[in-house]
């Protein structure tokens, strides 16, 4: 989930808090019929309705549903992408007429919108990080973690933009740099740093502390810097680079571990308890500890 973050972010829409997983492609978005008929049946089994609803409409009026759907790969569950039935917005109105429930209409109205919002954030990239910063906001994370979340989007784009145009492939190769940055700046690489937070599919980033989501931005930013200044070209020289920029990044952490005396890797996330909400508690905590230290 590193090769870019904010296509990441885009990849996933949310219908009355439920989220639908979507990928761009040929200038629409195509949506994971899964999702959508989780969304609207609330079934335990998903992927089973959505085989017996096939067969069903196949023998009540001979239509193959499946001709509206493509298969594309998405982000599944375990981590990896993997092939998933997907189809359009006009695709997708024809499969709901054969799902009886009462979200149907709204969730209509709701794709149209959705559409229309992909064609506004093409036109106003501003206006696509200004949803974003309403999303985080909606999730309760504060306004200081969302400016330097939105700041380190800003600062990997630069990256990946460099590593794009020197040679590096995307998917496994932006994967592999990230994690030469990552380990280099946090001593464990990302796969080990999720499993510290207890996050599966969840976004690592998105329940980095302000301090660890500092020197990701470090370690991204002191790599593109070298990947610059040295005119680096193609994936040897861009991990040598990767390695370096996080090492800067791991240099700087260990200079305030030493001088604070608590590390920087931390096991918080904010899955069951927002951001916002635990930002608050520790300044009680804070405020309670000095009040006590002043008697």
């Amino acid at each position: 989930m590193d090769k870019n973050e904010i296509d990441q972010e885009r990849s996933l829409a949310v219908f009355q808090g439920q989220g639908i997983r979507r990928i761009w492609c040929e200038e629409q978005w195509f949506f994971s019929v899964v999702d959508i008929i989780d969304v609207l049946t609330d079934s335990s089994k998903p992927r089973d309705y959505w085989y017996r609803l096939k067969e069903r409409e196949k023998e009540s009026s001979g239509i193959e549903l499946s001709t509206n759907c493509r298969r594309l790969k998405l982000l599944a569950d375990d981590g990896k992408m993997r092939e998933t039935d997907c189809s359009n917005t006009e695709g997708l109105f024809r499969i709901i007429q054969s799902i009886p429930s009462k979200k149907a209409e709204p969730f209509k109205r709701w794709l149209a919108k959705v559409g229309y919002e992909r064609i506004q954030d093409i036109e106003d990239p501003d206006r696509a990080m200004l949803r974003m910063r309403e999303m985080y906001r909606a999730k309760g994370y504060s306004e200081e973690w969302i400016d330097k979340r939105m700041r380190g989007m800003v600062v990997r784009q630069s990256l990946t933009n460099e590593w794009d145009e020197r040679g590096v492939e995307k998917g496994l190769e932006y994967a592999m740099l990230t994690s030469e940055i990552t380990e280099a700046a946090f001593g464990i690489d990302p796969r080990e740093y999720k499993r510290v937070k207890g996050l599966g599919s969840e976004s690592l980033r998105d329940h980095m502390t302000d301090m660890e989501l500092i020197f990701t931005m470090l370690g991204e930013a002191s790599t593109t810097e070298i990947v610059r200044c040295k005119d680096v070209q193609g994936f040897g020289e861009n991990r040598e680079a990767a390695r370096k920029g996080g090492t800067i990044a791991g240099d700087a952490r260990k200079k305030l571990e030493l001088e604070t005396g608590h590390g920087v890797v931390s096991s918080e996330n904010y899955i069951s308890e927002p951001e916002k909400k635990k930002r608050l508690s520790r300044k009680k905590t804070e405020l309670g500890s000095n009040a006590s230290a002043d008697e």
